[in-house]
């Protein structure tokens, strides 16, 4: 190949690489404008509200869905939203009623899609309800676990239910209503009671359902095993025949928020019908939901010759038949 040959060549291979240094950043700079306006007019907003329920009300506009979805940080804009459903869907687009759950950021395409199909996205909560709470406790579990739950309409509707809530593994959908949580629960502690096994126990017991309830809540906060609750069964029902105040710490939790160790001389006088200090008998109701063990204790409470009883530092329970006894081991095992 000749000098002049070799030139033309580098000259060409040259002008080539100008033309692809000219190509290049423009290709670059367009890539990103093109990701700029995904990001800024399709793309989920940077705030958008993981966990979020919505509810698209029977005969709500696209308009009206778009000012909503987007004063949730949803959509970051309702023309384009608008513009997306009538460009897919023609002038006829609308909306699908009902509630819509948003697990996590969707992009706005993804959003127009599912309200127009109906697309709710409604998977199933898994919520545990812990032995021994009560309905204060499963309200705030239930805001916390159920996006869109109502606690305060729960609370309203749960007050006269205390201890009738069954504890146990729940799947609730997003937005569930407090009357469908409550009636769930109920059902399932008639369907607990209501095993002939059980059912035979309780009625050869001969009290009322209501004193075994209130009893199985206070023997699911004082004892920690089967063979406990029933010794401390045994021990509550013969003070109550003995017209004995059953003097349980567990209650005032209920009352005041505050558990044995905490509690003051001051606390133990608290005027309250829950009191079981100053009052004798039961409490007027449960104080939390008790287990299916807790229930079955309360009715099969074991025979012994104690009297009074009290759980060490690390959870031990001790018995005595005796004051003097109960003094001695308030001595050993609490130090005082």
């Amino acid at each position: 190949m000749d000098v002049k040959q070799q030139f033309q060549d580098a000259h060409a291979w040259a002008g080539e690489v100008r033309m692809y240094d000219r190509i290049l950043p423009g290709a670059f700079l367009g890539g990103i404008l093109l990701f700029l306006i995904y990001f800024v007019t399709l793309g989920a907003p940077t705030n958008f509200p993981s966990g979020t329920l919505i509810k698209i009300s029977q005969g709500e506009t696209v308009a009206q869905a778009a000012e909503l979805l987007k004063s949730k940080n949803l959509i970051r804009s309702t023309t384009i939203f608008e513009g997306i459903l009538r460009l897919r869907y023609g002038t006829s687009a609308n909306v699908v009623p009902g509630e819509y759950f948003f697990p996590g950021p969707q992009g706005l395409i993804t959003v127009a899609r599912r309200l127009a199909n109906g697309d709710y996205e409604l998977v199933p909560m898994r919520v545990t309800v812990p032995e021994g709470a009560n309905t204060r406790q499963m309200g705030d579990l239930f805001n916390d676990k159920i996006p869109g739950f109502d606690e305060q309409d729960f609370l309203t509707k749960s007050a006269s239910k205390e201890g009738y809530l069954f504890p146990d593994t729940y799947f609730f959908l997003p937005g569930e209503s407090a009357d469908d949580v409550i009636q769930t629960m109920e059902s399932n502690f008639t369907n607990q009671l209501g095993d002939p096994t059980v059912q035979k126990q309780v009625v050869a017991f001969g009290k009322p359902l209501s004193d075994i309830i209130t009893m199985a809540s206070i023997l699911e906060k004082e004892g920690a095993t089967t063979k406990d609750r029933r010794i401390i069964s045994g021990i509550l029902w013969k003070r109550i025949s003995l017209g004995m105040p059953l003097q349980v710490d567990a209650v005032f939790p209920y009352i005041i928020d505050k558990n044995s160790l905490q509690l003051t001389k001051t606390d133990l006088k608290t005027k309250s019908p829950y009191n079981t200090y100053t009052n004798k008998g039961l409490p007027p109701g449960p104080i939390a939901s008790p287990s299916l063990d807790s229930i079955l204790a309360a009715v099969n409470p074991t025979k012994s010759n104690y009297l009074y009883y009290l759980s060490d530092m690390h959870s031990q329970m001790h018995y005595s038949a005796t004051y003097a006894g109960q003094l001695a081991n308030q001595r050993k095992y609490l130090g005082s």
